[in-house]
């Protein structure tokens, strides 16, 4: 029987002056790499680390500026991370969160940091999910590495992936495939999966599927608009989606959803089609059946109790 992909890790997340707001150190049981997260109230801290003098990359990420509920990142590396993420930070003001990455025996060279941050750069383009302050795109196959330091490194970066999210930050995340395979059909892209939609007395109709924790409402769903609701969660989402062109405005006094989108959860999506706050737990339901999502997830969960 082959080994299971998915095996479980161990993180360690340390607080380094007690407080969760302060200064973080996450590592990986087994792994070299060793992650420092802070904020701007302990940058001080950061940078005086011996580990953080070092060679390695470093990310600072923060509100977008030119998008509305938007992130915005800046990927670097440099021989000393701490030198390097301090002239950063003073070029821009958009940063809240400030993340070094390097290792615990010093081991990654100069050609390394820069291949793992050109890696990181790709891997966040394609993703999708955030804005690079990057000016310029360092293609990885510019990066000439051996070989085997490049399979080094691709290790190294695969750990890495794993503690982005867990820090908070989803800039590697690979898009839901009802997102990423657009040379799918909706049909063929939602294959196998639940289909959820919402019939409302307006007639408004959306349609959407549960992938990977988020929440994929379809193009061609319809969302309310001007319903005169003033308790609106998601008012400032809504008018993101409106100016990115993912809402349209439709002659039947609708918006129709352009293209598909990732909600974090089933109620930030209802609220959004609904034009107020609501449920998604109950507002969406399984398609041609009254099937709430609550209903349909309580019963996946018995069956995977059954089959342990």
């Amino acid at each position: 029987m082959s080994a299971d992909p998915n095996f479980g890790r161990t993180i360690q997340l340390f607080l380094v002056d007690g407080k969760p707001s302060g200064l973080r150190k996450v590592t990986i049981h087994g792994w070299t790499g060793i992650v420092f997260v802070s904020g701007a109230s302990a940058f001080g801290k950061l940078t005086n680390r011996d580990e953080v003098d070092r060679t390695g990359v470093y990310i600072l990420s923060g509100p977008d500026p030119e998008e509305t509920g938007g992130t915005r990142v800046y990927i670097g590396s440099g021989n000393s991370v701490s030198a390097r993420i301090a002239q950063s930070v003073l070029k821009r003001d958009f940063w809240e969160t400030a993340i070094t990455v390097t290792t615990s025996d010093d081991d990654l060279s100069k050609g390394h940091a820069e291949y793992l941050e050109a890696r990181l750069i790709e891997l966040a383009i394609e993703a999708g999910r955030v804005s690079l302050d990057n000016a310029t795109n360092p293609g990885a196959e510019r990066r000439r590495l051996p070989e085997a330091d490049q399979a080094n490194i691709e290790q190294f970066l695969a750990n890495l992936k794993i503690v982005l999210p867990v820090i908070g930050l989803e800039m590697l995340k690979p898009q839901p495939a009802a997102i990423s395979e657009k040379s799918k059909t909706v049909e063929e892209r939602i294959l196998n999966k639940t289909t959820f939609e919402i019939r409302h007395k307006s007639a408004v109709r959306a349609y959407a599927v549960e992938e990977d924790g988020e929440f994929v409402v379809l193009e061609g769903s319809e969302a309310l608009k001007d319903t005169g609701y003033v308790q609106q969660s998601y008012s400032g989402l809504k008018d993101r989606l409106i100016e990115g062109g993912i809402l349209t405005n439709q002659d039947n006094g609708k918006f129709r959803f352009e293209r598909p989108y990732a909600f974090n959860s089933p109620s930030a999506a209802s609220a959004v089609v609904l034009d107020r706050n609501s449920n998604g737990r109950i507002e969406w339901k399984v398609k041609n059946s009254k099937q709430t999502y609550h209903e349909w997830q309580h019963i996946r969960i018995g069956r995977k109790e059954e089959a342990e």
